[in-house]
């Protein structure tokens, strides 16, 4: 906390505040508790960057200080999500219902921002992403308030080398712009309103 607070300044001068991220903060959850609302009693901000693997009853604990729940939906299809993370999607899918019932059935609100990586190969098909944008528009229709895709990015390529292991995608380049716009039309035509449709990241200069 004595660290944060010495940030008090840029947050309120951005509108911005803590986003706890990782690896998985909800691994941590009753640190986390503890911080955020620490954090929300001296008046800040706080987000919450999860991939969704987590208790519900974690989600208790930390869903009342959070203000902005930014969650990881990558694989919609069960057997693709277990072939390229090793874990099934169940619960990642279930925990996203259950934060549509939190917010209707608490006084407290927060924003949920849905993030996809657009991964070549991997999470980046037509199938996939229009599988998640149908499950956001039948499942979360009024609960999220952007969907994000995140366009692969390769930055961590040169972390592998010097940790001596290979990565699958190092010789995958980044995406051009016009593929960067594909991928933006089929979440847009996916089923969900078309304005939380937003694609972000950094593109492969041809």
């Amino acid at each position: 906390m004595a660290e944060l607070l010495k940030d008090r300044a840029f947050y309120e001068k951005s509108g911005g505040g803590v986003t706890l991220s990782g690896g998985e903060p909800t691994f941590q959850g009753g640190f986390c508790e503890l911080l955020m609302r620490g954090l929300k009693d001296q008046g800040i901000s706080t987000g919450l960057d999860t991939c969704g693997l987590c208790s519900q009853n974690v989600l208790d604990r930390l869903l009342p200080y959070t203000d902005l729940v930014m969650y990881d939906l990558k694989l919609f299809d069960p057997d693709l999500h277990i072939q390229f993370t090793n874990l099934p999607n169940r619960q990642i899918l279930e925990n996203l219902n259950y934060l549509h019932e939190y917010q209707r059935t608490h006084s407290h609100s927060f924003n949920l921002w849905i993030r996809t990586p657009l991964i070549p190969g991997a999470t980046a098909s037509e199938d996939n992403i229009s599988a998640i944008g149908h499950f956001l528009a039948d499942h979360l229709d009024g609960c999220i308030s952007r969907w994000e895709l995140c366009a692969f990015n390769n930055l961590c390529r040169d972390q592998y080398t010097r940790l001596g292991l290979e990565w699958a995608y190092a010789n995958k380049p980044l995406l051009t712009q016009a593929e960067l716009m594909h991928w933006q039309m089929v979440a847009k035509s996916s089923g969900i309103d078309p304005e939380l449709v937003l694609v972000t990241g950094s593109t492969r200069i041809e």
